[in-house]
């Protein structure tokens, strides 16, 4: 039964992210960029300036609300995880370094797609009968899109809350507990393959955490999102600069490879990995399953922001995929490239090969630090799913199965430290990609009023003196 399961899974994940997600993800990215006139280039400077120049401004925010900064926060919560760390690794490792150079390609196209995504979900938005601020893409398909267009809100919802239990809690408690134990055996407190009960005790610990967090309403989780993503990305950014700067010699022969390797991956990897398509589908892939620019996640973030303006929202999708994919993403694959740590090209790798890059330039003693750093990314990451999932499976049904809906995803945590997930995993993963077609489909839907929101911000408050 679980063989039929997996080859069903293997095949339907094949093709979700083969080819067609591929052309449907860059294809949506390509068409909005050329509709918004490729504003995250053209308006880089002045988006930078009204979201980075916000972050530290206080405000006071409505209640059922959070601030424009911590819905951003929040969504980066779930953005910045594992698949910095992990999803780096595997891209590098099957598509060689060129893979990285597909990645900011992605991330480029994906920022105008994240812009979309957020205007239309505050723009959309409403408030429940808890008195919060939801939306989303369940929200803008079926506010903004005629009635023969609900069921892709219904589709989205539902393949949402089929993910976050996977993708967003049990895989990433499985990497809290593999960077405990790294560091555990590394000072030999524990032996190799003896820490059942420690990963017991984590998951437990995980359960407590997570529902405190997340049953402590909205107002909670920014509170807890915005003191973490900021310590987190800062703490890996200071690590990883470290590994660059004792390595500043290799850095120009290392962006010659992710450049050379991006069009001729066979001279870069000695002949290991020969196809140009293996490099761009890999750097696509990992750089979209990192910031979720197209999957139509971070958006139900963001349509909790206490603002009145879509478009200002929306700059904060596009500082997102900045800050998640060509800062955070880069420096790993830096950390990787730069460090001389052996690459098994052509094999799967993950995690491990970070951490070894980090271990090479600073010894064993930096385990705790990455512990510590992985520890944030995916803990951060399962607070901003189970809010995610509470959203989805409010739309679904109603306000009152929130709070068992949180019991539950917590109690995930245990499942996730102390089982393989190795089928749940690849499940999560197909969820995640199904969660994107109805999404792309409502974008190239709606595209039209995200432009006309754009235009008239920059005709007015916007407009450049």
């Amino acid at each position: 039964m679980i063989e039929t399961i997996s080859r069903i899974n293997s095949a339907v994940n094949g093709f979700i992210w083969g080819v067609p997600a591929m052309i449907a993800l860059m294809g949506v990215g390509i068409y909005l960029s050329i509709r918004l006139k490729f504003m995250q280039v053209t308006k880089f400077a002045y988006i930078m300036k009204t979201t980075v120049g916000r972050i530290f401004k206080k405000r006071n925010v409505a209640d059922g609300a959070l601030s424009p900064f911590q819905a951003a926060t929040t969504a980066l919560a779930a953005t910045v995880g594992t698949g910095n760390i992990a999803g780096v690794a595997g891209a590098i490792s099957i598509g060689g370094p060129g893979s990285v150079f597909w990645m900011w390609i992605s991330a480029i196209l994906g920022m105008c797609t994240k812009f979309t995504e957020v205007t239309l979900a505050v723009y959309f938005r409403k408030k429940n009968k808890n008195g919060e601020l939801v939306g989303g893409p369940m929200y803008y398909i079926s506010n903004g899109l005629p009635k023969k267009w609900i069921f892709l809100a219904y589709a989205f919802a539902t393949f949402g809350v089929l993910t976050v239990f996977g993708t967003g809690n049990a895989t990433q408690v499985n990497t809290i507990t593999a960077a405990i134990n790294v560091a555990l055996e590394g000072y030999g407190i524990v032996k190799s393959g003896g820490s059942q009960t420690i990963n017991l005790i984590i998951g437990i610990i995980v359960t407590i955490l997570v529902g405190l967090v997340l049953l402590g309403g909205i107002k909670r989780i920014g509170t807890v999102t915005e003191k973490l993503v900021p310590f987190m990305a800062l703490l890996y950014v200071v690590l990883a600069l470290g590994v660059v700067f004792l390595n500043i010699n290799r850095v120009p022969e290392v962006f010659g490879s992710i450049i050379y390797g991006a069009f001729n991956p066979r001279a870069v990897t000695g002949g290991v990995i020969g196809s140009f398509f293996l490099s761009m589908k890999k750097g696509v892939s990992r750089g979209i399953f990192s910031n979720e620019a197209g999957l139509g996640t971070g958006p139900i973030a963001h349509a909790s922001a206490d603002t009145g303006k879509p478009v200002k929202q929306g700059f904060f999708g596009v500082f997102e995929v900045f800050a998640d994919t060509i800062v955070i993403c880069t420096l790993t694959a830096l950390v990787i490239l730069c460090s001389g740590v052996n690459i098994p090209f052509g094999s799967p790798a993950g995690a491990e090969l970070t951490i070894s890059g980090f271990i090479k330039s600073y010894g064993h003693g930096v385990s705790v630090f990455t512990a510590v750093a992985m520890c944030s990314f995916a803990f951060s990451t399962i607070i901003g799913w189970g809010l995610y999932g509470a959203r989805c499976i409010e739309f679904l049904f109603s306000e009152k199965v929130i709070k068992p809906f949180m019991v539950v995803y917590s109690l995930m945590a245990i499942v996730g430290a102390t089982m393989d997930l190795g089928l749940l995993w690849d499940i999560s993963d197909t969820f995640n990609g199904l969660m994107a077609i109805p999404n792309l489909i409502a974008l190239f839907l709606l595209a039209n009023v995200a432009i006309k929101l754009k235009n008239e911000y920059f005709e007015g408050e916007g407009k450049e003196k």
